[in-house]
């Protein structure tokens, strides 16, 4: 039997990051703490490293590799470059709150990295094994970043939360690949495809073990009813790791949802799409209604996350390519919002306290209308007001359920986002009409400030001009 080399060069990226990573790992135990700018520095080489390799290796057909285990195609190069300007941000916004609470160890940027490494390999999957263990990297290292303040009481508790329900997410996932296993004989998402586009589709056993892989996937996303974990791991952990939480894993769990349920399980939307449309609902009534009564705003933000979910959610089952650009963009603009939202948390916390009362915004204005400015065109953005990208995102998404028939689901997608728009209007009036608890004006460094900028600008610019982003998340569908 002759053995076939696999193509390397689909997979160049991750290696790359792999490697650079190890390297991280290695250099990071011979520094002293007064030389952990190093470890930034050689993270923010590993992004830019691997940025340029997907963007100079660009294809523009699928390609598989590695036995089928890793595909290669235009959706994963632009995802990947996505998630790696937004851990590039992450790092940019963690850096200085890290420092002010002597957090800033090599350990963030290595999890972090290897997090990344794991999203990686999901958006890259071919199969349901190389899409499961990108999953557990991920989650693996999630787990550790949590908990990543030791000497927090409250991390340690949310960490082990989050490592429990994970655990039973992933067995359920792991069962329900299992299931498909046993029943197609292949781990291939296009060999499962091509089974059951020929076969009886909606027997018992197939519908059993689709709910399972819909519970992974829902998990993954902080869906409801698996959400339990979201509010607290927010809350629980630092506001640095909140962030890398919040933002670069909801890529990774709409590229699980879309090359598991899109690309494998394709032929069986007739059953996977009853079960979105349950979970979809859930998320944008409870997501919304539960969010008005916090008063903690990264508990604010995490029940934000989960309507922004069910919105995500809303443009996949639509099961048209229109439905998968529209679901697409917004899980990109709702990245590009929330890293700008905790990066204002992260600015105005300081040594040994964290700003996540919405109290702590109060009379922002008076103490840096620049600051305040900032935020209220960011939580405008996740309220869906226009001209803002919020807006245009929620718009695609409901424009794909008129086109496919699902108006009463727009409709009632439409409803709650006026109820949700009540609690981020709640943090427009703190700031602007409400007296400041503190005096002076946060601490900030420059090229912070350039970003969270540069951030807000973002929401604007896409919210004016979608058609750029829109059209290339609808190319790569086509």
């Amino acid at each position: 039997m002759n053995f076939v080399s696999p193509d390397l060069s689909p997979a160049f990226a991750e290696m790359f990051v792999l490697g650079m990573t190890c390297l991280v790992l290695v250099v990071d135990v011979y520094l002293k703490d007064s030389q952990r700018g190093i470890t930034y520095v050689l993270s923010m080489l590993t992004l830019l490293g691997a940025a340029a390799i997907t963007a100079t290796s660009g294809v523009v057909a699928r390609e598989l590799t590695f036995s089928g285990h890793f595909v290669s195609d235009p959706m994963g190069d632009v995802l990947k470059l996505v998630v790696y300007a937004t851990t590039a941000v992450v790092f940019m916004y963690s850096r200085d709150y890290l420092r002010k609470n002597d957090l800033f160890k090599g350990e963030f940027f290595m999890l972090a990295l290897f997090a990344m490494l794991g999203i990686m390999v999901m958006i890259s999957a071919g199969s349901m094994l190389s899409l499961y263990l990108g999953l557990e990297l991920l989650s693996l290292s999630m787990y550790a970043l949590v908990a990543f303040q030791r000497d927090s009481a409250q991390a340690a508790e949310a960490a082990m939360k989050y490592f429990v329900l994970g655990a039973i997410a992933s067995g359920c996932l792991l069962y329900g690949i299992s299931l498909l296993y046993g029943m197609t004989g292949t781990i291939s998402l296009s060999g499962v495809s091509a089974i059951f586009s020929s076969a009886d589709q909606f027997n018992i056993p197939v519908l059993f073990g689709l709910s399972f892989v819909v519970v992974g996937v829902a998990f993954k996303f902080g869906a409801v009813p698996f959400h339990a974990w979201v509010p607290d791991v927010y809350q629980g952990a630092p506001a640095a790791v909140t962030l890398f939480i919040a933002s670069a894993p909801k890529i990774a769990a709409f590229a699980l949802a879309i090359r598991l349920l899109v690309d494998g399980l394709g032929d069986l939307q007739g059953g996977w799409q009853d079960m979105l449309v349950a979970l979809s609902v859930l998320s944008i009534i409870i997501g919304n209604l539960v969010a008005i009564v916090q008063t903690n705003i990264k508990r604010m933000l995490a029940y934000s996350t989960i309507s922004h979910v069910g919105f995500i959610l809303l443009g996949i089952l639509t099961g048209s390519q229109e439905g998968y650009a529209a679901a697409m963009y917004y899980a990109i603009a709702y990245v590009v919002m929330t890293t700008g939202a905790f990066g204002l948390i992260i600015i105005l916390s300081r040594k040994g306290y964290e700003a996540e009362h919405l109290d702590d915004f109060k009379g922002l204005n008076s103490r840096s209308p620049w600051l305040a400015g900032m935020m209220l065109m960011l939580v405008f953005s996740m309220a869906g007001i226009p001209p803002f990208v919020g807006f245009y995102a929620k718009l695609t998404v409901l424009m794909g359920l008129v086109e496919v028939g699902l108006t009463w689901l727009a409709v009632l997608a439409l409803v709650f986002s006026v109820v949700g728009a009540f609690y981020y209007l709640r943090v427009v009036k703190l700031m602007y009409f409400d007296e400041a608890r503190e005096t002076g004006e946060p601490e900030a460094a420059l090229d912070i400030r350039v970003l969270l900028s540069a951030n807000a600008a973002l929401v604007l610019l896409l919210g004016l001009f979608p058609d750029g982003l829109m059209s290339l998340c609808i190319k790569v569908f086509q």
